[in-house]
């Protein structure tokens, strides 16, 4: 598609080039020669910009302003500045340009550029400004235009990356996300006095308002959108990119390097160098890309967003497809829905729309109404509602009813409320302005442009206000004026910890340290210190007070070792001289005084001192109890130092070496016996656990503490490069790809002394209920666990239903016990002991009762013969796991079958998981080779019951459930 303008005709050119090479300027100059001109310009902003500048040249009556929501249109109107949405088409100036061209590739708004570069001409000249990455699609699109590159006036050089603290004067911090603007904005005040915020969404008014205060050297800093990038014409040295990525709409997306470069090219204003970079947390520009914007070397734009402007008005269906038309050119790609074709589907859908769009008159003025732009941003539903409301008043009356449009534009002048409410009051009075500058949709139009200019100026007015009352702080001015005149500064604390000193805000009582603003300079923050701290020492002796009486209720520590006092950090744990006996170290300022920290300090010693007495009562029981004596009242000992944790095979000659008095002395205590662990059931609860992770980190001296899991886990993940230690002291054992929780480890060790681990069983429902795991993790696990697991394939027969619900009825219901609840709520049975597999050496507990399980599947009967010859169901495939006794020379304790410590048991070559030599059959039914894939029922028989121990003290228990 090319412009019907013929060879030879009125002249066109493309001025391109960077930023800071004057193509708007010579686009007013060239227009000025002529009798009539149009401009279109990106923003309102700028329109309104350019059009102050020309009402000074020409004077009013000379220009008109035309945007979405101003139309100044005097009578003999010579040059028209408009958005390039608004640009008045068919006027038959003699001068037309239309200026960032490049924005013919926006996803949102490109379609419109695209439409005015193909067919917006001036009857004498007609220019189109922008980038030179324009340059291969305009020659493709428009063959009689001719080129005029313009130099860059100064340099633009790459200053890398700067801390806000340290961002030099007359700089512009720009961001994407208010949000985060309103956040730099806020912290920019506290370190540099204030700030200046210029968005696109601002009405002009407000805009202007806050830009001279930047131009004017009231505030040093400019907070801002990528609207500045548009050609807004500040004094701006430096610029800081403060995030690289927008969301554009649809997604996040990183901006390319010539949309960075249209922001940064705003530093330097005509001959005055300028430079750029990032700040914050952003990630430095690479050097291709800083090389890219100092050079302007952009790739070149291949493809214009574009849209079919030939409608047809037939019917709504007929006007949909005219503007889904695609096209044929290489040069254009079809734009994606925007706002006006997205309310048209919409509305398409109502049936009152539909029932009043019969003729080609109804269809055009739904499509005018449609086209009414979103100002407010809230949903396409919401919109849509309006747009109907809108549409049946024209349709029905042919005109608004004043009364709905007076209530509109009543409800929203108010000037109270924050800076959000502000905005988004603007943001609703565009729409109703927008609705009172067409001449065709309301009754006595000049009296509604009149009232809702009003209700947005005093909108504008209020919002700069609340922008200036919370981003500008004139504290800075008034203290260096104070502190230039030597004059003695009055400091004050109030209840919350707040210090001012001559009633501005110079820092917070943080506990007992002083956190003092950073915006001072070297000089003035000392100054302001010694103030402070005049006014800061009645206040920390009070303070102490309250500390040392505070009930320990208030305190506690972090999982890094830190004392909290509420939400202030009053101190910290040190290593101690036992692992159960740390110190501590109070955060008090020197200024405070030896008294003040002192109590502190013993206030927290005091804390920490009870809190290790009460979270650890049962290994202080064993410590007093003088009746463990000899080898049991070593082994107490040996349980004190690991804060009532040790895996077996760390002390499996001192356990062998045990005889059941000692045993059942410990038991007393609550020692479990564990096959793989000896430790403390009450001791597996979270507190206890989250407490001995701090000691033991300190007593080794760690620089990062590790994290107690969430309460509740059965197993956790196993992370590659924690301490396998770690985990024990959390109450986990590593195996495999996880770590299972060690008490639930016991329970599965129970189960499976019952299998024929020689000649390989399967794993039961309740193993997996007991894990929480499914079949796949269960295998990782067993072979964590030092089993083999043969992966195997069979066809899956179930009972029928009938028969599976008797059978599940009959057992009871669902289990007892399900995975993840947090352990050692309930008393621990004391087993008798059998031998620990493997080997058959080393003695264990036997497990006590454990709740009910679901029972194993019950195979189905087979299908019926007729079914199978006929073909009609194809039997489903299930996935089994075959579990043999590998040794734990191939135990994994860990992520890729590391080990995580011992475990190995030091009883006799050959002795089996079951307890038994030899390979002899086992009791969990006949001997089985791993490979047989038959499905097997499993039928639990009666237990040979051992004799209790005496000394157990869950035999009354025990005892007492047989009876019943």
């Amino acid at each position: 598609m090319v412009s019907d303008s013929a060879r030879g005709g009125p002249r066109i050119t493309a001025v391109l080039g960077p930023t800071n090479t004057g193509k708007t300027h010579y686009a007013l100059d060239r227009m000025l020669g002529y009798r009539s001109g149009v401009i279109g310009l990106p923003l309102r902003l700028l329109a309104r910009e350019v059009y102050d500048k020309l009402v000074a040249l020409r004077g009013p009556n000379a220009v008109a302003l035309l945007t979405g929501e101003e139309r100044i249109v005097p009578e003999r109107a010579q040059y028209w500045v408009a958005t390039v949405e608004a640009m008045p088409l068919g006027l038959g100036a003699d001068f037309v340009a239309i200026d960032e061209i490049q924005l013919c590739a926006d996803p949102e708004r490109g379609h419109v550029f695209t439409d005015r570069l193909l067919h917006m001409r001036g009857t004498q000249e007609t220019l189109f400004m922008g980038s030179d990455t324009m340059r291969g699609a305009i020659a493709a699109l428009v063959p009689e235009v001719q080129f005029l590159y313009r130099e860059r006036f100064s340099e633009l050089v790459h200053a890398g990356s700067k801390k806000l603290s340290r961002m030099p004067g007359r700089s512009a911090i720009v961001g994407f996300s208010v949000d985060n603007l309103y956040a730099i904005a806020e912290l920019m005040r506290r370190q540099k006095g204030g700030v200046a915020v210029v968005m696109g969404a601002l009405s002009p008014r407000t805009r202007n308002a806050q830009v001279e205060m930047y131009q004017s050297g009231e505030v040093d800093y400019l907070i801002a959108t990528d609207a500045i990038g548009m050609g807004l014409n500040l004094d701006i040295d430096h610029v800081a990119f403060s995030a690289l990525s927008k969301f554009d709409g649809h997604r996040m997306r990183d901006l390319a390097p010539n949309e960075l470069a249209q922001i940064a090219g705003r530093a330097g204003r005509y001959m005055k160098h300028g430079s750029f970079g990032v700040t914050g947390e952003v990630a430095p520009l690479s050097d291709a890309v800083a090389e890219a914007i100092t050079s302007h070397s952009f790739t070149s734009i291949r493809k214009l967003c574009w849209r079919n402007a030939d409608l047809s008005f037939g019917s709504v269906p007929a006007l949909i497809r005219s503007l889904e038309m695609p096209t044929t050119n290489d040069r254009l790609t079809r734009a994606r829905d925007a706002d006006d074709l997205v309310a048209l589907k919409m509305l398409a859908e109502d049936a009152e729309v539909v029932a009043r769009t019969t003729d080609a008159r109804s269809v055009r003025l739904l499509w005018d109404v449609c086209r009414l732009p979103d100002f407010r941003g809230i949903s396409h539903a919401e919109h849509a509602t309006l747009i109907t409301n809108l549409f049946s008043d024209l349709h029905q009356h042919g005109r608004v009813r004043a009364d709905w449009f007076a209530r509109q534009v009543k409800r929203i002048d108010r000037t109270d409320g924050d800076i959000d409410t502000l905005s988004k009051r603007l943001a609703y009075i565009r729409t109703w302005t927008y609705v009172a500058q067409r001449g065709d949709w309301l009754d006595d139009v000049a009296h509604w442009r009149g009232e809702t200019r009003a209700v947005e100026d005093r909108l504008s007015d209020a919002l700069h206000s609340a922008l200036t009352k919370r981003f500008v702080d004139r504290r800075t001015s008034v203290l260096l004026r104070r502190l230039k005149q030597k004059e003695s500064l009055v400091a004050d604390v109030n209840d919350k910890g707040e210090v001012t000193v001559e009633g501005q805000h110079v820092g917070r009582l943080e506990g007992f340290r002083f956190s003092q603003d950073t915006a001072q300079s070297p000089e003035e923050a000392k100054t302001l210190r010694a103030a402070s701290l005049k006014a800061l020492a009645p206040e920390f002796h009070l303070r102490a007070d309250r500390f040392y009486n505070a009930p320990d209720t208030e305190l506690d520590f972090t999982e890094q070792g830190g004392l909290m006092w509420g939400e202030l950090a009053v101190g910290k744990l040190v290593k101690g001289e036992d692992v159960r006996k740390p110190r501590v170290q109070a955060f008090v300022d020197d200024e405070a005084g030896t008294d003040v920290a002192e109590k502190v300090t013993r206030r927290l010693q005091h804390f920490i001192d009870r809190k290790v007495q009460a979270l650890f009562e049962p290994l202080s029981a064993i410590e007093k109890d003088e009746s463990l004596t000899g080898l049991a009242r070593g082994f107490g000992f040996r349980m004190i130092e690991a804060l009532g944790i040790i895996p077996r095979d760390q002390v499996a000659q001192e356990v062998k070496d045990l005889d059941q008095d000692a045993r059942a002395a410990l038991r007393k205590h609550g020692v479990r016996f564990g096959q793989f662990t000896i430790f403390m059931p009450l001791l597996l609860k979270p507190a206890p656990t989250r407490l001995r992770l701090v000691l033991d980190s300190l007593f080794k001296d760690l620089a990062e503490f590790p994290e107690s899991p969430p309460p509740g886990l059965v197993t956790i993940p196993v992370v590659e490069g924690v301490d396998p230690s770690a985990y024990m002291l959390a109450g986990y054992r590593p195996a495999g790809a996880r770590a299972i929780r060690i008490d639930m480890l016991e329970r599965l060790a129970d189960q499976l002394r019952a299998e024929d681990s020689r000649g390989g069983f399967e794993a039961k429902a309740d193993m997996l209920s007991i894990t929480g795991m499914t079949l796949e993790q269960f295998a990782d696990l067993m072979q964590g666990l030092g089993y083999k697991a043969e992966k195997g394939e069979r066809v899956k027969v179930k009972a029928p239903a009938a028969e599976a619900e008797a059978q599940v009825k009959a057992d009871g219901g669902t289990p007892d016990e399900v995975p993840g609840q947090t352990p050692a709520e309930t008393p621990v049975q004391t087993p008798t002991e059998t031998p620990t597999p493997p080997p058959a050496e080393v003695p264990v507990e036997q497990p006590g009762e454990t709740p009910s399980e679901p029972p194993a599947e019950v195979p189905e009967t087979p299908t019926d013969s007729a079914d199978a010859q006929t073909g009609e169901d194809t039997p489903e495939q299930e996935v089994f796991y075959t579990f043999t006794w590998g040794g734990f020379a191939r135990a994994r304790g860990g992520p890729r079958g590391d080990r995580a410590g011992g475990d190995r048991p030091r009883g006799k070559q050959g002795a089996k998981p079951d307890g038994r030599k030899g390979g002899k059959p086992g009791r969990g039914g006949p001997r089985k080779g791993p490979r047989d894939n038959k499905p097997k029922s499993y039928q639990s028989g009666p237990k040979k019951e051992k004799a209790i121990d005496p000394d157990n003290p869950f035999a009354a228990l025990l005892a007492l459930k047989e009876k019943n």
